[in-house]
């Protein structure tokens, strides 16, 4: 038997050894991962403290009161300049703050009152087109059928004999009988 043989117990073990390849395989790597977070800690830390050591020297307090006086003044002209470069940014931040929201109120104004929604396809009839192109000051009319209504047709003499005559029914009830016969003859004469 060699390794394509069919039998049940193979693929059993073969989904078994893949499974534990698996999780050997997700250990590993969490381990590496572990020991990557571990090495980025200590990094920060040492970064931390570069720049605290860089930045901010150790304090050393004086024995006199004089010394911690001086001190303190020092401290709060250090707070004082911090504190004016801040309100600086803060009113630089509110003018440009200002400035956007003008722009945005012209672009606004520019635009439009309204916030134009996404385009979209809409069947539109001929005068609706004109209308939302030229506004509604001017007034023209592309309706075909109405124009053609208003043309007015020229009288042929078909049709004056036709309007001349009426409607047919009253016509076939007036020969009808007798009656009708005898204003046939009389009409003709």
């Amino acid at each position: 038997m060699g390794p394509d043989s069919s039998s049940p117990r193979t693929p059993q073990k073969r989904n078994r050894a893949i499974t534990a390849r698996r999780q050997h395989l997700k250990s590993v790597m969490l381990q590496i991962a572990a020991t990557e977070l571990e090495k980025e800690e200590s990094r920060r830390e040492s970064e931390k403290q570069n720049y605290l050591s860089e930045h901010c020297p150790p304090l050393h307090l004086p024995g006199s009161m004089s010394e911690v006086q001086e001190l303190c003044k020092q401290l709060h002209a250090k707070i004082d300049a911090a504190e004016e470069e801040k309100y600086d940014m803060e009113v630089r931040v509110q003018k440009s703050s200002k400035e956007l929201e003008d722009m945005n109120q012209k672009l606004f104004d520019l635009r439009g009152k309204f916030k134009r929604p996404p385009l979209r396809r809409v069947r539109m009839s001929a005068d609706a087109m004109l209308k939302a192109l030229l506004g509604s000051k001017h007034k023209v009319c592309m309706d075909l059928r109405a124009n053609l209504k208003q043309v007015k047709k020229e009288d042929t003499e078909k049709e004056r004999d036709l309007r001349d005559v009426g409607d047919w029914r009253k016509n076939i009830e007036e020969k009808s009988g007798m009656e009708g016969r005898k204003k046939m003859f009389e009409t003709e004469s």
